[in-house]
């Protein structure tokens, strides 16, 4: 009789709390991709009050329920069990295993992926401003040039050609002109002058 009245009484499922500690332990566990195809093998997702249960959980996703969860995947996966085409296909263990690996590869880079957004980005960098192109010099319009054609001169301007030979008189006509005073170079005088042989006259 003492060891009876020693053991502790059973949870009652109508307490609040003990009810709480229950659902978010359950609803935790729906953040293991392997607990999730557990549940699709044993044909817990074609119990009509199960899906009914699924739906309840959804409370978790308040603020003043959410701070009290440490694994949110299973508030994602809560949010998918919703739907039948991916209830059934937990099922299979090619979906579990897509489902893992898509959750390690989050968990991979979501640290660095957070970081993207929380850091400050660096300024980006000035792109030089390309030089303004010289502004197109319109053409200069064209002058027509005043070329002023020949004129012909007077007939009178020009003296027939023989007046004006008769006129000008060529350079031999100096030397040998009477009564000019310019005497006439006899070479054999000079040469006579500056002490030149004379030839002997012949016989």
């Amino acid at each position: 009789m003492e060891e009876a009245e020693a053991r502790p009484a059973p949870p009652d499922p109508n307490d609040a709390r003990q009810r709480f500690l229950l659902e978010l332990e359950f609803i935790q566990c729906l953040a293991n991709p392997t607990y999730i195809h557990y549940l699709a093998q044993n044909r817990y997702f074609e119990d009509e009050a199960f899906i009914g249960y699924l739906k309840y959980l959804k409370y978790w996703q308040r603020p003043e329920y959410i701070k009290y969860i440490m694994y949110p995947h299973c508030l994602f996966f809560l949010e998918l069990l919703q739907n039948a085409n991916f209830r059934n296909a937990m099922a299979h263990p090619a979906s579990k295993e897509v489902a893992h690996r898509q959750q390690y590869f989050f968990w991979k880079n979501y640290r660095n992926n957070r970081l993207k957004h929380i850091l400050p980005r660096p300024p980006p960098e000035p792109t030089p401003t390309p030089a303004p192109a010289p502004a197109a010099v319109p053409p200069s319009a064209s002058v027509p040039s005043t070329v002023v054609p020949p004129v012909a001169a007077p007939p009178s301007a020009l003296l027939p050609m023989s007046a004006a030979g008769a006129s000008a008189m060529s350079p031999m006509q100096f030397a040998g002109t009477p009564g000019t005073n310019i005497p006439k170079n006899d070479m054999r005088n000079v040469m006579g002058g500056q002490g030149g042989r004379k030839r002997k006259k012949d016989g």
